[in-house]
């Protein structure tokens, strides 16, 4: 049995409407807390850029929201210091007056000092550690500050993947004892209509091809660059490769590089896209791939084995724990191994059938309940280690 509902502070300073991946693990975690243990006490700490879908949204209870005169995209000269200023000193400080049990980072920065109370942090990934220039050189920057401090001061650590986990044990030096490992879950939004795939077609000068589809950040650790290779290598010249997602100064680089190969002509870059654009796509696709180098956890592997896509993905960092038997892997270090893969996928009925039915039990394995309990545990050992303590 549980013991009794917890009054957790939340700090979501850093959600703003571009906060991504980040902020959808907010919002799911949020709701299955207050779903798998009614009656937890949800105080979260925002700033003055939180998304109005937080605010208004439809939790099941209430949420006593704290807005601080911050922001985090953009601000006046200092503007850094007095963020860091309310999560490191003000958020301690109102969590003790609302005498708290909890306070929880979910990206990477929590209290460095909070006399009566636990402390937690998720550090999602240290992927800017090696590739600084996944984030701009201010948000570099201040990861850099932050992120380590928090997590060397933290109660406890929470890590989405045992690799995250294993990242934060070699390169910050922690404690494996310190850490727990609580990974994400998945879950289809409110059913958005597909746009019909010869709209789609039409519109992208796709034709009657083949379709990649791989839908990720335009930055150089998704191994986009050896993804284009590969297709580029591919012995059907007709398969079309569709990287959606709002532009980056890498792209240049991805179209640099495809012209040069001679396939700027089947390689599309959408940019921003509708929900129902993107459902589209992952419908009339034939094969998703995720080539990167690194990642935190994975969730778009997740997202497209629920829509039942075949996928094919890296054999490195945390994405064979996501895909376990169900995807293809690859060397994404190797443009022959990814091309080999999409080869496969693409000129096998079965072997695509096949992934996608394993995909089907895959994702029983990860719901957002699962996600709350894990971190309902995390917050408990983090209260009794505090205890102890005093």
């Amino acid at each position: 049995m549980p013991d009794r509902p917890l009054r957790i502070g939340l700090n979501l300073v850093y959600l703003n409407p571009e906060s991504g991946g980040a902020g959808r693990y907010a919002r799911e975690l949020i709701r299955a807390l207050q779903t798998v243990e009614p009656g937890t006490a949800l105080t979260a700490f925002v700033s003055s850029e939180v998304p109005d879908d937080v605010i208004e949204g439809d939790w099941p209870a209430p949420i006593d929201f704290v807005r601080l005169p911050v922001t985090v995209t953009h601000g006046p000269p200092g503007n850094f210091v007095l963020t860091m200023g309310s999560q490191w000193g003000v958020v301690p400080w109102m969590a003790a007056r609302r005498r708290l049990d909890v306070v929880h980072g979910l990206a990477n920065i929590t209290p460095l000092a909070a006399p009566r109370v636990a402390t937690v942090v998720t550090v999602l990934d240290l992927i800017w550690m090696r590739f600084p220039e996944t984030l701009d050189r201010r948000a570099t920057a201040g990861m850099k500050l932050t992120t380590p401090p928090s997590a060397r001061r933290a109660t406890r650590v929470i890590a989405i993947s045992e690799a995250a986990k294993a990242d934060l044990v070699a390169t910050l030096g922690l404690a494996p004892e310190r850490i727990d490992v609580t990974p994400l879950g998945f879950r289809l939004d409110a059913q958005v209509a597909p746009e019909p795939e010869a709209a789609l077609r039409a519109r992208y000068e796709l034709g009657d091809a083949p379709v990649v589809l791989s839908v990720a950040q335009k930055r150089e650790h998704k191994n986009l660059a050896g993804l284009v290779r590969a297709v580029a290598s591919l012995a059907d010249r007709r398969v079309m490769l569709v990287l959606p997602g709002s532009p980056t100064p890498h792209e240049a680089e991805l179209r640099a590089l495809a012209a040069e190969l001679g396939i700027a002509d089947r390689v599309r870059f959408p940019g921003w896209i509708t929900n129902a654009e993107l459902e589209g796509l992952y419908a009339l696709a034939d094969v998703f791939v995720l080539p990167s180098f690194e990642e935190g956890f994975g969730l778009p592997i997740l997202e497209a084995m629920g829509r039942s896509v075949p996928v094919a993905c890296s054999n490195v960092s945390s994405l064979p724990e996501v895909a376990g038997d169900a995807a293809e892997l690859f060397d994404p270090r190797s443009v022959e191994s990814i091309a080999a893969a999409v080869e496969r996928l693409l000129g096998d009925a079965d072997r695509r059938a096949e992934l996608v039915r394993r995909a089907d039990a895959r994702l029983v394995e990860f719901t957002w309940e699962r996600t709350a309990r894990a971190t309902l545990a995390s917050y408990r050992r983090a209260i009794a280690q505090r205890r102890a303590r005093a």
